[in-house]
């Protein structure tokens, strides 16, 4: 059970208050703060339950340089304090699917949903199953990028990057897709205000 900081913001006040910050506070995250972003975004829904994404937290100063190379020198790579690389990896999660299935579940309705799943997923091939899993990756980035400013944190999501530079870096395997880089942090500028569409333009009442 995620307990929810006093100081903690409302879904709404976070999306409102939310900015892409580039330029942070020199202050290291708590690692409880880290790993309570990572918690909430991995409440994220997935189809299936697949939760096919993973999460790299990169704190160290050298590391994040070789990363802010691989991001094309995008200064909050550097400046922030953290940067969490969020991927996701198909290959791992159709091996431990069991790992998705709700203990809940009885045993044949278990089973049943193994096959179903591996088929549909298998079906697909390895290039287009990664695909779906990163499709499911925004899902938890959205998650994240709320959960950092409910805390106080500001952040900085990056699709700017080489997605195999940054895998070689980290060590990661070959077939997963890279989702974003994030910058997180106390931000040191304010950012822009939100530039927005109306509602009225973005979606039909019927």
């Amino acid at each position: 059970m995620i307990e929810s900081p006093a100081a903690s913001l409302s879904v709404v006040d976070a999306a409102s208050r939310r900015r892409s910050i580039r330029t942070f506070v020199q202050q290291p995250i708590p690692r409880e703060d880290l790993q309570q972003i990572i918690e909430v975004a991995s409440l994220a829904p997935s189809a299936f339950n697949a939760q096919p994404w993973r999460f790299v937290v990169v704190e160290d100063a050298a590391l994040k340089a070789k990363l802010a190379a691989a991001a094309f020198n995008q200064r909050q790579v550097l400046s922030a304090p953290a940067v969490i690389v969020l991927y996701t990896d198909m290959v791992d999660t159709i091996a431990n699917v069991n790992e998705i299935m709700h203990p809940g579940l009885p045993a044949e309705q278990r089973e049943q949903s193994v096959t179903r799943i591996v088929g549909f997923l298998q079906d697909k091939g390895e290039a287009d199953a990664e695909s779906w899993g990163a499709a499911q990756g925004n899902i938890a980035l959205g998650f994240l990028l709320l959960a950092a400013e409910g805390l106080g944190y500001q952040t900085s999501a990056m699709a700017g990057f080489d997605p195999e530079a940054v895998k070689q870096l980290l060590g990661l395997p070959a077939n997963v897709r890279v989702n974003a880089l994030v910058a997180v942090g106390k931000g040191a500028e304010e950012g822009f205000p939100h530039h927005r569409h109306p509602v009225s333009r973005l979606a039909k009442f019927v």
